[in-house]
């Protein structure tokens, strides 16, 4: 086209829309006007309508003018027509925004770290709504679904309605109620029986396949699976005390009642494992212990002491070789031998029994800690630090731990390094003189007990402090994990030590107080390395019908399945598609197995938005379409 027709060109534009919205406007109101302002109107609306059609750009601009001019006069708007003209195009652009949201896809943005590494604070995604099905908009449930659109280690997004969920009331746009969305990844479908063993997941479908190479696929090597937050779960009392005592109490794993702890008689306790349907042979077997459900005797939680610490905390060092720091595991949560003692929240009841093992760690294991140490994100403001999330206002806590030396700002260790966070999520490497990066036992102890809380009543310092740290330890082919990775390889002398004298003090406990040893018990594997399926169907997790598990990849801090129970089929909402902030490696789709681009549900909504916008244009085409009188 050639450039100097360009300004005729769009002036010819302008007039056209002048004339439409005269002309449009003249039919709705020249009833009410007299004959001598119709007859002025129309033979304006007409000269400037001949003019654009012979493209005489001059005489189309003059008669526009003066059409604007008469139509402000002669039919002005009143302030009512304003308000109304202005809110109806305000609620159908709203109404378009609402379904497009809910129905076809959302811009979204992470506002937590329950998904690190994968997805981090304020990473913004695009999120696909037609991945599983078509939503049905303000509410659960689909208009269509199909389980098999469904990938296990696939990243849902789902809505938190009708769900043991606190503080999951919001509004869309600021101004219609819903139910806040939440991201996870999603690791069992209905029906699957798992088990967890070493981080990872092993499982078998409702027909009995293996699917425990879709659980835990070699892209996804550095995510760790944990059956547990805390050993008790979440626990339930009665709202008061008996005698002084809360009793019963019962245990929730998955949001699930797996067990009763009782105190009767003059301080006798009993415990008492529940059936449920995650836990079918329960009911049928009773050897089936606490511990053994989903595979959490193979888990331990685990804190760092000095030898002083240890003194005070055990009452048997005198066979524990000498350390640099000492890991204290607690490890075969028992519902024999319960003790009654206070709890986190001050409550007099029923606890589990818990084993204790010790584990001397010399400087290369620490700094083997110390090169795979990941955090939460935290600020540090005038040599203390809190955890990102949480009010400048916790400075004036008593329970901040120092980090003298550390320049403010906001940081995070991950595999090792160390990062500083900047403007909307970005992050960057630390030099490694960095201070964060300095390396002493001391250190190394107060970002391993308290990187995950960064809260000082964590602290073994406090004999008695209830708190644990949440890190967990684990065996995997013979080597023993911390932090996502072996610290002791199968042969280290200091592993066979351990495990030397962890079948000792299983043979010396008496039977009444039999003691289980932390040690590896191999994965749930027949000797030909197949899958033991029936030892998987008895003592793993099962996934009710139309249910979903949900555990978040950062797996120490994830408010998941493990807390508020499995996520209803009604409440899945779609997948992410895309990672488009922050630059850098994790730009693009998310680390997960590839939803297919073209499918069934994808393909409606598609077709919907085509017809709807090529009809919209039709119309509008057909009824501004010259002549127009």
């Amino acid at each position: 086209m050639n450039i100097s027709l360009r300004p005729s060109y769009f002036v010819r534009k302008k007039c056209t829309h002048i004339l439409k919205n005269s002309f449009h406007r003249y039919a709705k109101k020249k009833n009410t006007l007299n004959e001598e302002q119709r007859t002025i109107l129309e033979y304006h609306l007409r000269a400037l309508q001949t003019a654009l059609i012979q493209k005489d750009t001059k005489v189309a601009k003059e008669q526009a003018s003066t059409l604007e001019k008469l139509i402000e006069n002669i039919l002005p708007k009143s302030s009512f027509e304003k308000i109304r003209n202005t809110v109806l195009g305000l609620g159908i652009a709203l109404c378009f925004a609402v379904l497009i949201r809910l129905l076809w896809f959302e811009l979204y943005e992470i506002p937590t770290g329950s998904m690190r590494p994968t997805l981090k604070e304020k990473d913004h995604l695009m999120v696909s709504k037609t991945t599983f099905g078509i939503n049905i908009p303000f509410s659960t449930g689909h208009f269509y679904f199909s389980e098999e659109l469904v990938e296990r280690n696939g990243i849902f997004v789902f809505t938190g309605e009708n769900m043991d969920i606190r503080d999951v009331d919001t509004r869309y746009f600021y101004l219609f109620p819903g139910k806040k969305q939440y991201i996870k990844r999603l690791m069992g479908k209905p029906g699957d029986s798992l088990y967890f063993y070493g981080g990872l997941l092993y499982g078998v479908d409702k027909n009995g396949v293996d699917i425990s190479k879709q659980l835990q696929p070699a892209r996804l090597d550095l995510i760790e699976h944990i059956p547990f937050l805390q050993f008790e779960g979440t626990v339930t009392t009665p709202s008061y005390p008996t005698n002084g005592i809360y009793t019963p109490v019962i245990l929730r794993q998955m949001n699930e009642p797996i067990a009763k702890l009782s105190v009767f008689g003059f301080h006798q306790t009993a415990g008492q494992v529940l059936a449920t349907p995650v836990t079918p042979d329960i009911a049928s077997d009773h050897s089936i212990q606490y511990g053994d459900l989903w595979g959490m005797n193979n888990f331990g939680m685990a804190r760092l002491l000095t030898q002083e610490q240890l003194q005070q905390t055990s009452s048997n060092t005198g066979n524990i070789s000498e350390g640099v720091l000492y890991l204290e595991v607690k490890h075969h949560p028992s519902l024999q031998n319960l003790k009654i003692s206070k709890d986190d929240r001050g409550r007099m009841r029923p606890l589990l029994d818990l084993s204790t093992s010790i584990i001397p760690l010399q400087e290369e294991h620490l700094k083997t800690l110390f090169s795979n140490l990941y955090t939460v994100r935290f600020i540090v403001k005038d040599g203390r630090a809190y955890s990102y999330g949480r009010p400048e206002s916790i400075l004036q806590s008593p329970f901040l731990p120092k980090l003298p030396g550390v320049p403010d700002g906001m940081y995070e260790f991950y595999y090792g390094k160390a990062y500083k966070i900047s403007f909307q999520g970005l992050s960057f490497e630390l030099d490694k003189t960095h201070p964060l990066y300095d390396f002493t036992p001391e250190k190394l102890q107060l970002f391993y007990n308290l990187g995950m809380e960064f809260d000082t009543r964590f602290s073994p310092e406090n004999r008695y402090t209830p708190y644990f740290p949440l890190r967990y330890v684990y065996f995997r082919e013979g080597s023993f994990y911390a932090l996502g990775a072996p610290l002791l390889t199968s042969n280290d002398p200091t592993l066979l030590e351990f495990e030397t004298s962890e079948k000792a003090k299983q043979t010396a406990h008496p039977s009444q107080h039999s003691y289980l040893p932390f040690i590896d018990m191999g994965p749930p594997t027949h000797v030909d390395g197949t899958l033991d399926i029936d030892f998987i169907k008895k003592y793993g997790l099962t996934v009710p019908e139309k249910m979903y598990l949900a555990l978040g990849d950062n797996h120490a801090v994830s408010a998941d399945s493990r807390v508020f129970g499995f996520v209803p089929e009604g409440n899945l909402r779609g997948s992410p598609d895309f990672l488009f902030w922050p630059f850098g490696s994790r730009f693009g789709h998310p680390n997960q197995p590839p939803y297919p681009f073209i499918n069934l549900p994808r393909s409606i909504i598609w077709i919907i938005a085509a017809a709807s916008i090529g009809g919209a244009f039709y119309v509008q085409r057909r009824r501004n379409k010259l002549p127009l009188l």
